[in-house]
């Protein structure tokens, strides 16, 4: 049986994600990630089949039909990249308010912090990784 992909629906027009996406995609190992923006067909498809709003500031992680979304996603995305990485899921236990909080501090300010990242150039490896 294969097993089924991790899927990780960032904002495709964001310098700041795309470096996150850019990170994860070269320290996935296992190859257990797939992504799409928010704003392609198919992100629209699964924010439809799983009842989200297209807010391009969350990310959404959707692992196993069950979706976590801001700080919980890239706590989770952390700890299944493996290693020194899986340590950042002890954040978890910071109450979720709190930890949402920060982190749409972080994503309301996102296109200050990384201004000048380039976008993903598809190789195919690459292009696997995309859904």
């Amino acid at each position: 049986m294969q097993e089924q992909k991790h899927i990780i629906l960032f904002d495709g027009g964001c310098n700041f994600c795309t470096f996150w996406v850019k990170f994860v995609i070269k320290r996935d190992k296992k190859d257990v990630f797939r992504f799409a923006p928010l704003q392609s067909e198919k992100g629209k498809e699964l924010l439809k089949q799983y009842s989200l709003q297209a807010d391009l500031s969350t990310v959404v992680l959707i692992k196993n039909n069950v979706v976590k979304t801001k700080s919980s996603a890239a706590l989770f995305i952390l700890k299944d990249l493996g290693g020194f990485y899986s340590l950042g899921i002890v954040l978890i236990v910071v109450p979720k308010f709190i930890r949402d909080r920060i982190y749409d501090v972080i994503a309301k300010n996102r296109k200050k912090l990384l201004k000048n990242e380039s976008c993903i150039i598809p190789t195919e490896q690459k292009k696997k990784k995309f859904i």
